[in-house]
């Protein structure tokens, strides 16, 4: 009988439903993914209460001008028209994710403990090439100062931590769990004060082992000390893939920024990038941003509903279920640049995959660099700077 009817209200309360009346703390939400977070849940769950988005001033812009950047943008078009006062429920808090108590006022600290019900942390560097100390504050520490102000929160439900598949890529099989961490976050943390710039970058090599990035490494640190620390919450983490443009919401193939595949497409399209190492056959694992904020709402609407002894841990990828590989992805990016060609391509695009060293090498030179060479030549010549 208890069985059914806690059933029963699982299947009763819908996801806008939970979070009606509750003010979520959104972290991110200046970036790719958590821009599509806050344009979904205020818009499929409009009787939201309010969410707060921390923000950091940057370039001269204040929290609250960053906000306004972001919602002012096309991608909130269909809220707008909508919900026109959307912008009432989005209160911008200053605030720097990597110092203590996140460098919150005594006022703001004192609303986010006493009110917030839900949080997404969404912040996060996604540069591969980030040196270990600023990747370690920005994806571990600043994880770490987030979760102690949650500890304080007196109406927190749920937690949910917005991580990557890629955390373990050391390993042939990922399960939905979190793994040990290749050294302790605390211990590192404590080491890198000490360390000059100089030290850490010789030992970055020997830490991150056989992770390809100080990116990946300091987010499977960033899981462990979701999982430690926070221990006493209510924990979802959500691991997407490469997360790519739009599939259906708010509108078909948005996407603001060059980062990771939409790069790589754009310089095809213009006909720059002409040949990469990659094999035809393997795992492309693109997932549209707007799934994977759909995983992540769905992933703190259960988690807050059910309330699971153990962290929720979410997969959010392709993976063998629906595979596309990187020769389809030629392909279609190929043709589709064929069809539709972008303004001032700089060559017909034709790109060329291939896992041979040697043969890679080759289209490099023929491909990218003896024609990069001539049109310098060129340009010069005609009095103009190289590029």
């Amino acid at each position: 009988m208890l069985i059914c009817c806690v059933f029963l209200r699982f299947r009763m309360v819908s996801i806008p439903e939970y979070y009606e009346g509750k003010n979520v703390l959104l972290t991110g939400a200046t970036g790719f993914l958590g821009k599509v977070l806050l344009e979904k849940l205020l818009r499929s769950c409009p009787k939201v209460n309010l969410v707060y988005v921390l923000v950091r001033q940057k370039a001269g812009q204040t929290p609250q001008e960053r906000v306004e950047e972001v919602i002012s943008g096309k991608l909130f078009d269909r809220l707008r028209d909508e919900n026109p006062d959307f912008r009432e429920k989005i209160i911008a808090i200053s605030s720097e994710l990597t110092q203590p108590i996140l460098a919150l006022s005594e006022e703001d600290k004192e609303i986010i403990i006493d009110s917030t019900n839900i949080i997404f942390h969404c912040a996060a560097t996604v540069r591969f090439n980030e040196n270990l100390r600023d990747a370690v504050q920005l994806n571990v520490i600043a994880t770490r100062q987030l979760i102690l102000l949650a500890q304080q929160m007196k109406n927190l439900e749920v937690f949910t931590h917005v991580s990557t598949a890629y955390a373990y890529c050391n390993r042939k099989h990922i399960d939905e769990v979190v793994y040990p961490p290749p050294v302790d976050p605390k211990k590192l943390i404590d080491s890198l004060e000490w360390m000059d710039d100089g030290l850490v970058n010789d030992i970055t090599p020997k830490l991150i082992g056989d992770r390809p990035n100080t990116y990946i490494y300091t987010k499977a640190l960033a899981e462990y000390v979701v999982q430690q620390e926070g221990a006493k919450l209510n924990v979802a983490i959500v691991r997407p893939s490469i997360v790519g443009a739009s599939w259906k919401e708010p509108f078909p193939g948005w996407i603001d920024n060059f980062n990771g595949p939409s790069g790589l497409f754009i310089a095809a399209g213009k006909g720059i990038l002409r040949t990469m190492r990659a094999s035809n056959n393997a795992l492309a694992d693109l997932v549209p941003v707007d799934v994977v904020v759909n995983m992540s709402l769905a992933a703190a609407w259960y988690s807050g509903i059910n309330r699971p002894k153990n962290i929720m841990v979410y997969n959010c990828t392709t993976g063998s279920t629906n595979p596309f590989h990187w020769g389809e992805v030629e392909y279609h990016v190929i043709s589709t640049f064929k069809r539709n060609p972008l303004e001032q391509a700089f060559r017909r695009p034709n790109v060329n995959l291939t896992s041979n060293h040697l043969l890679y090498q080759y289209w490099i030179a023929v491909s990218h660099k003896a024609p990069a060479f001539l049109y310098d030549i060129y340009l010069r010549m005609t009095g103009r700077s190289p590029r």
